[in-house]
C-alpha cells in the first residue's frame, strides 16, 4: 500500500476553521513500540483489516504511527495553545520521553506564537505527554514557559490527582510540570458540566472522561465551522473502526469507551473537523459511518 508521504519537519501545517487558523506544532514522532504498548488490542491483524489506515496512520506491517504535537490558534484576540507535549530535559520513566531536546519552542515561535505571547493554555488532562512544556528549566529551576498565560484544566482532573496515590514517576511530572504553574498562580480549574463549558466565546471544553476522570476534548467554532481536538479520548484512528479498543493507561476503560463512542457519534456525518492530539500526518479529518463503526476521512492542511 506504499509508504507514508514524507513530512517536512520544518513545516507548520495549518487548517482553517472559519476565521481561525489552527497550527499543528510538532514535537516528535513516537517510536514504533508505542502502539503495541499503548493500544495492545490494536494488533497487526486488526490494523490490516482497515485499509484506509495505510499509509498515513499505519504501515503495511500494522505498525501504528503516533505523534506528539500541540495545536495553536488565535480566537477572539487570544493566543491559545492546546496541550504542551512532553517537554525538554524532563526526567521520565518512559525512555521515549526522557530528557528530550527538541525544537518545539522554535517551531511554536515560527508559527507566530512565541512563549511570552501565549494568553491561554488548555490542558485536556494531566499526563506527562500533555503538560511537559508547561515549564522550562531556568537557572536550575522549573519555571512557567508561558508566563503571561492562564493555564486551564478541569477541576475534576486536578482534584482526582490530588487524592491519588502517585507513583514516583508521576510525582516527578507534577513536581516539574504542574506544581510550578500552580505556585506561580497561573492554573485555573473549571467545572465542566455534561453539556460542556465555554472558556471564551467560540472555545468550549467537552467532558470526555475515562482516560482520566476529568479529561476534556476541545471544540472551537468560527463562522459556523467547528473543529474538535480529541486529546486522549481517541489516541489513534484505528479506534474509529474499533471504539472498544482502549489505552493501557485508561483509568476507567468502560467510561473511556463510552466517551469515545459518544464523541464519534456526535461528529459522524457532520462537517466538523477532527484534530487528533496524537494522530500522525495528515492529523485531521472528518468522521463518517463505516461498516457499523466509523472511519476518518483525512483533510490535508490548508484544505478546509
Amino acid at each position: 500500500m506504499g509508504t507514508a508521504p514524507a513530512v517536512d519537519p520544518t513545516a507548520i501545517p495549518v487548517w482553517h476553521v472559519g476565521d481561525v487558523a489552527v497550527h499543528r506544532v510538532d514535537e516528535i514522532p513516537l517510536p514504533a513500540a508505542t502502539g503495541p504498548w499503548l493500544l495492545p488490542d490494536a494488533t497487526p491483524d486488526v490494523v490490516a483489516e482497515q485499509e484506509w489506515l495505510r499509509p498515513c496512520f499505519a504501515d503495511d506491517d500494522g505498525v501504528l504511527h503516533i505523534d506528539s504535537h500541540s495545536f495553536a490558534f488565535t480566537l477572539g484576540g487570544l493566543r491559545i495553545l492546546v496541550d504542551t507535549g512532553i517537554g525538554n530535559g524532563k526526567e521520565r520513566a518512559n525512555p521515549a520521553w526522557h530528557d528530550l531536546n527538541t525544537g518545539f519552542l522554535q517551531r511554536l515561535t515560527a508559527a507566530g506564537f512565541p512563549p511570552d505571547s501565549v494568553d491561554l493554555v488548555i490542558l485536556t488532562h494531566l499526563h506527562a505527554d500533555h503538560v511537559g512544556w508547561n515549564t522550562r528549566e531556568a537557572d536550575g529551576e522549573w519555571v512557567p514557559t508561558f508566563p503571561n498565560a492562564r493555564y486551564v484544566t478541569s477541576r475534576a482532573e486536578r482534584q482526582f490527582w490530588a487524592g491519588y496515590d502517585l507513583e514516583e514517576a508521576r510525582e516527578q511530572m507534577f513536581r516539574d510540570s504542574v506544581i510550578p504553574v500552580e505556585e506561580a498562580g497561573l492554573l485555573d480549574l473549571v467545572d465542566v458540566p455534561a453539556e460542556g463549558v465555554d472558556i471564551v466565546p467560540g472555545l468550549r471544553l467537552l467532558p470526555t472522561p475515562g482516560h482520566t476522570p476529568g479529561h476534556v476534548a476541545v471544540a472551537l467554532t468560527s463562522r459556523g465551522r467547528t473543529a474538535v481536538i480529541t486529546g486522549d479520548c481517541v489516541h489513534h484512528p484505528v479506534q474509529f473502526a474499533h471504539p472498544g479498543i482502549g489505552a493501557c493507561v485508561d483509568i476507567d476503560p468502560e467510561r473511556s469507551e463510552a466517551s469515545r463512542r459518544a464523541l464519534l457519534d456526535s461528529l459522524a456525518g457532520t462537517e466538523a473537523l477532527v484534530l487528533g492530539t496524537h494522530f500522525a500526518p495528515p492529523t485531521a479529518g472528518r468522521v463518517v459511518s463505516h461498516e457499523g463503526a466509523y472511519r476518518l476521512v483525512p483533510v490535508p492542511a490548508d484544505a478546509c
